[in-house]
C-alpha cells in the first residue's frame, strides 16, 4: 500500500508536507520521498529508505535543504516515490498508489524498455498523450487494477486523479494559505485544513492557490 500528501500554498509549504506525509507512515515502511516547487529553484526531489528509521528521522533536515510553496510527498511500500519525470509534457514529479496487474503486457506494448517500476510505467502512459487530462485517462483506460496519481507540475500546480472504481481516496482540505491533497483526511485535520471536499471516481482535477480546476467530472 502506500500514502500521499500535496500542498499548494502562498507561502513555504516545507512544514506542512513534512508533517502531512508522515502521518501516513502507517501506511507503508520501504521508501519515503519529497518533490518541491518553488518559482526560483524549479522542482526538487528527495527520497529515502525508511525501512530502518522512520521517515521524520530520515528527513528531519529536510527544512535547510529544500524551500518551495508546492510539494508532494509519498510513503512507499513498493516503489520509490515520487519520481522526477522530464517528458514532452515538460518536467513534473508524481506519485501513484495502487496496483497494476498488466503491467508486463503495458511494457511490451506501449514502451521501449522493459526496465521500469509501476510508477514510471503510468508516468510514461501518461506522457505519451499531449496534456496531463489525455494522459491520466489513457493510463487509466489500459490499466487492469487501480492507480490513484497525483503530480506535481513545473508551474507548481498539483494534478490529483482518483481511480476509475473509487477503490482508494483522494481528499481534500483548504486552509487560509492554499490547499492540500490527502489519502487519509487526519492528516490534513490535524494541520488546520478544513474539508473542502472528495473526488469521485476517475475524477481529476488540478489545485493551484486560486482554487481547485476540474478536469474530468467522476
Amino acid at each position: 500500500m502506500g500514502g500521499f500528501f500535496g500542498v499548494v500554498s502562498k507561502e513555504d509549504c516545507m512544514l506542512d508536507v513534512f508533517f502531512g506525509v508522515d502521518y501516513h507512515s502507517h501506511l507503508g515502511t520501504r521508501r519515503g520521498g519529497l518533490a518541491v516547487y518553488d518559482k526560483q529553484i524549479g522542482l526538487q526531489r528527495k527520497i529515502h529508505n525508511i525501512e530502518n528509521a522512520p521517515f521524520r528521522t530520515k528527513f528531519e533536515h529536510i527544512f535547510e535543504e529544500m524551500h518551495g510553496t508546492s510539494a508532494i510527498g509519498c510513503i512507499s511500500d513498493t516503489d520509490p516515490q515520487p519520481l522526477l519525470i522530464r517528458s514532452k509534457l515538460g518536467t513534473f514529479a508524481i506519485c501513484t498508489v495502487g496496483i497494476i496487474n498488466n503491467s508486463d503486457e503495458l511494457i511490451n506494448k506501449y514502451l521501449i524498455t522493459d526496465k521500469v517500476n509501476s510508477n514510471e510505467l503510468v508516468a510514461s502512459l501518461i506522457s505519451l498523450k499531449d496534456n496531463f487530462k489525455e494522459g491520466i485517462e489513457f493510463a487509466q483506460d489500459v490499466i487492469d487494477g487501480t492507480a490513484t496519481i497525483i503530480l506535481l507540475t513545473e508551474t507548481g500546480s498539483i494534478i490529483a486523479a482518483r481511480d476509475e472504481l473509487g477503490r482508494l481516496p483522494v481528499q481534500i482540505g483548504k486552509s487560509e494559505t492554499g490547499y492540500a491533497v490527502s489519502f487519509e483526511s487526519y492528516a490534513y485535520e490535524k494541520l488546520g485544513y478544513d474539508f473542502e471536499r472528495e473526488l469521485g471516481p476517475a475524477e481529476i482535477v488540478e489545485i493551484t492557490t486560486d482554487g481547485i480546476t476540474q478536469l474530468k467530472a467522476p
